[in-house]
């Protein structure tokens, strides 16, 4: 069975699928993501598909099933390299891929990434005022 491999770049994860996807090989793929998710402690995961010339309902499934694994372990999921081919399927397939953010290339991704990261950060760092200022009051 062929593997999807996975690389850290600094606190991202990048997965670059270059194989056909079968059943066997998407079930890896999470499980695998999902262990470098939580033993890196990484808070995003780009999905670089380019090289994927067709995505049928399987491979779009398996793509929001990842997705939704990452956010529940606290990584931000963005999925590249969408050939315009592969937009229209999922479009016509009926497949919005609803919690997946896109992006043109790599690059791209990891400055969605961490854009979302610097914004979750932000919003942290009010609550916490906002949590100061209400102890505070009597």
């Amino acid at each position: 069975m062929e593997r999807v491999p996975i690389l850290k770049i600094g606190d991202i994860l990048l997965v670059s699928i270059q194989v056909d996807m079968s059943d066997q090989t998407a079930v890896q793929l999470q499980e695998d993501l999902a262990e470098r998710i939580v033993a890196t402690g990484c808070h995003g995961v780009i999905i670089d598909i380019t090289a994927l010339d067709i995505v049928d309902s399987f491979v779009g499934r398996m793509l929001s099933t990842i997705a939704s694994i990452s956010k529940v372990l606290d990584a931000e999921t963005v999925v590249v390299g969408m050939r315009p081919a592969v937009a229209i399927t999922l479009v016509e397939l009926g497949l919005s891929l609803n919690g997946i953010r896109t992006a043109l290339n790599v690059e791209r991704g990891m400055d969605l990434i961490a854009a979302a990261r610097d914004e979750e950060q932000e919003q942290a760092a009010l609550d916490d005022e906002v949590d100061i200022e209400t102890t505070a009051t009597p």
